[in-house]
């Protein structure tokens, strides 16, 4: 089926005269005809039928018409779309970003890419260090933002962007808490139930530095996304271990852990080789240049 015969008979079933239709479509009459004809050999069925000087759609015609219809907007929908990528109108960018970064970290940058590029269309994905690679390998996405990754690829091309500390978060209410409370030794966390984060980057050095110490938790809730850590905290679940950058509540509180030496590296990813278009590269640009001393972080030398 091509796509001139579809519109051919859009414009055949609009004037129901053939005449008609082949000046409407700028073709003679009988490259139309022919054109219908070979349509409906592929349909397998008449799609209009003459008689006399009228001319009327078959029940196979009044069934395929909105459905050609579709075909042919959805066609010039993909054609239009393909011209203003183009032209720069259009900018699509997909972006994947690990569950365990702050997407506002990222915000100051799509601000600026906002910015410089009036056509950006965003595609923002989450999910685990496993899914940020794997988005990476299949090309699903050109930008990653993330923490450690364990990956041995060496097509996949890094630029560390700052190294946090791991830190005690507490709802208001515990007495860990409290106001005056601003440290603690990891002693005190023995037996206090745990809300961990699943699929975060430091949560393994985390496991060994608590054993080291001989922490071991009373009780240990399992949740995906820091907003889910914070809403069990402030409904007195226990207690969570959480990067510098991580969202914060006025329910909660942040206590530094004096024995515990433990931070995490974020950075920027992408695959080596591959062609990234002109949007990603300005964001790419954009992260590695950001200032991140305002987040409480260290950004690498």
């Amino acid at each position: 089926m091509e796509m001139h015969q579809v519109r051919y008979f859009l414009a055949l079933s609009n004037t129901l005269n053939f005449t008609r239709a082949a000046e409407e479509c700028n073709v003679t009459q009988p490259a139309l005809t022919r054109s219908i004809k070979q349509l409906e050999e592929e349909l397998g069925g008449e799609l209009i039928r003459r008689e006399r000087s009228h001319s009327h759609l078959t029940e196979l015609g009044r069934r395929m018409l909105p459905l050609l219809q579709q075909c042919y907007e959805a066609a010039n929908s993909a054609r239009n779309l393909a011209k203003a990528v183009r032209g720069n109108e259009v900018a699509p960018l997909a972006v994947i970003i690990s569950n365990s970064v702050n997407i506002e970290l990222a915000m100051p940058a799509i601000a600026e890419l906002f910015r410089a590029y009036s056509g950006i269309q965003l595609r923002i994905r989450r999910g685990s260090p496993q899914a940020v690679v794997e988005a990476l390998k299949a090309g699903d996405v050109e930008v990653a933002i993330g923490g450690q990754l364990d990956e041995d690829w060496d097509r996949l091309d890094r630029w560390p962007l700052f190294t946090e500390d791991v830190e005690l978060a507490v709802s208001r209410e515990h007495r860990l808490g409290r106001d005056g409370v601003d440290e603690v030794d990891m002693r005190e966390l023995s037996n206090e139930p745990l809300v961990h984060r699943v699929g975060c980057e430091f949560a393994e050095e985390l496991s060994r530095c608590l054993a080291s110490g001989g922490i071991s938790a009373k009780t240990t809730h399992e949740v995906e996304t820091d907003q889910d850590l914070l809403a069990l905290l402030e409904a007195g679940g226990g207690i969570g271990l959480v990067s510098t950058t991580s969202p914060r509540s006025s329910a909660t509180r942040r206590v530094r852990l004096s024995d515990l030496a433990l931070s995490r590296a974020v950075a920027v990813y992408g695959v080596a080789g591959r062609h990234r278009s002109p949007a990603a590269t300005t964001l790419l640009n954009l992260l590695r240049s950001t200032d991140w001393s305002p987040f409480g972080v260290s950004e690498p030398a």
